[in-house]
């Protein structure tokens, strides 16, 4: 009698738990299936949906890119899951990415995950649609057309001559706390991602607030030019329309995300890249000299945009990193309608995220896909004969606002870095992780050295 107790009470605190489980991980599977348009006859996409509520989101913070290769080893260039509380639809090759950043308003429109949106706010460039989104482009483009980006030149050639920090320790914590919960379940609870990354977000709105308001007590903007944020505060201020401040903090803290960490992210990676390719560094100097930028301090050719568009093989590192290493991973999307895509539906409604690192790792075009190699870049441009092949900044009508100023950033970065220093990586390849910007998982310990000149 005691023995059956004890097996019934076993069977009640462990085996009736696991089957509701499961009961609830199927009723989930079927209620994520049944979202399906019966109006259209292609199946859903393969794959699986995970956990109830949960999602795979859990699996995707955790493991990031191991997860996505495991995705598309087993399910190919299109595949479902659930992510960031949405049934959603991963794509990746070239063709299928064309057909979505083609379908900008027409089939799928851009909507990031809710914990993105909720942080970065409604009023910035992302989040804006139709007739909003084509003005504020228009708007912010001004800040990176080629007469603005020649102001931005000797500015960008100080920083990595400096490489010292500025001080703000406080500042540089909260950008990197509200970029590590910007992908997060949208739960807003006290320690959760989204409730670190609001209070993150907010001291950064604080510090933004105090430079825009030392912008309108100056009036005029420093040096002759005005940067983004400038042109973005007369936009606000136009027609008499009263300044919005909210509008502005959102909009400026985009383009800190933007175009700080991305940035970062393929500064990083070129270093690695050319510390582990040391005649590709060679190749590099070898133009640099050509072009009379590896004499002594007193004789090196100034920097500007008609000398920085010469660099041709110096362009095609900066490509093939980005070909390799990817700041962004991807875009999100949402099916406005029902989509037919390879042989599947994507049912209206449903989330769509686009792959760019999965989509260089798989396309055609590219031979010897793993090796580091920018002559590849060389003429004729391979990105010219199927541009959905190599898609750093995106494409379409939400192409990247300010790739041509990252271009001339890195291009600078490489000039620089080149004609002053060699560097020995101390733990050798390194592992490259997701979070949600691409970056080393041992920050890449560096030891630099004076270059001698020699060549």
């Amino acid at each position: 009698m005691g023995f059956s107790v004890l097996v019934a009470s076993a069977l009640c605190t462990f085996l009736l738990p696991l089957l509701l489980f499961l009961a609830a991980v199927k009723l989930w599977d079927l209620y994520c299936v049944s979202s399906r348009d019966p109006s259209c006859p292609l199946p859903l996409p393969p794959g699986t949906m995970g956990l109830p509520f949960f999602g795979e989101t859990l699996q995707l913070v955790l493991q990031r890119r191991k997860f996505l290769q495991m995705k598309r080893r087993k399910y190919g260039f299109i595949y479902k899951t659930h992510l960031f509380g949405r049934p959603t639809v991963r794509v990746m090759g070239a063709e299928n990415v064309r057909h979505i950043l083609l379908g900008e308003h027409r089939l799928v429109s851009v909507q990031w995950p809710a914990s993105v949106r909720t942080i970065l706010g409604s009023g910035c460039l992302s989040n804006l649609h139709n007739g909003q989104h084509k003005h504020r482009k228009k708007v912010i483009m001004r800040a990176f057309s080629r007469d603005a980006l020649q102001h931005y030149v000797p500015v960008i050639q100080e920083e990595p001559r400096q490489a010292s920090p500025d001080g703000e320790q406080q500042l540089v914590e909260a950008f990197e706390e509200m970029i590590r919960n910007l992908f997060s379940l949208p739960i807003d609870v006290p320690f959760s991602g989204l409730y670190r990354g609001l209070r993150a977000r907010n001291i950064i709105h604080a510090k933004i607030e105090e430079n825009i308001r030392a912008k309108m007590a100056r009036k005029e903007p420093e040096g002759g030019y005005k940067d983004a944020l400038q042109l973005l505060m007369e936009y606000t201020q136009g027609n008499g329309e009263q300044l919005n401040m909210q509008e502005l903090k959102e909009s400026a803290t985009e383009l800190l995300f933007g175009g700080h960490e991305t940035t970062a992210s393929a500064a990083t990676s070129l270093i690695a890249f050319l510390g582990l390719h040391h005649e590709v560094l060679q190749k590099v100097r070898k133009e640099l000299q050509v072009k009379g930028l590896l004499c002594s301090s007193n004789q090196e050719k100034q920097l500007d945009m008609e000398v920085l568009e010469q660099l041709k093989y110096t362009g095609c590192v900066i490509k093939e990193t980005l070909r390799l290493s990817p700041p962004v991973p991807g875009g999100f999307r949402i099916a406005l309608k029902t989509l037919e895509l390879n042989g599947y539906q994507i049912p209206k409604g449903w989330n769509v995220i686009y792959s760019i690192c999965d989509t260089h790792d798989v396309a055609d075009l590219f031979t010897n896909k793993e090796e580091f190699n920018p002559d590849r870049f060389m003429s004729p441009s391979p990105e010219d004969s199927s541009r959905f092949s190599f898609i750093p900044f995106g494409g379409g009508l939400r192409s990247c606002v300010g790739k041509e100023f990252a271009k001339v950033l890195l291009k600078i970065f490489t000039v620089e870095l080149a004609r002053s220093c060699d560097w020995q990586l101390l733990n050798g390849p390194p592992t490259m992780k997701t979070g949600p910007i691409v970056y080393p998982v041992d920050n890449l310990p560096t030891k630099f050295i004076g270059f001698s000149g020699q060549i």
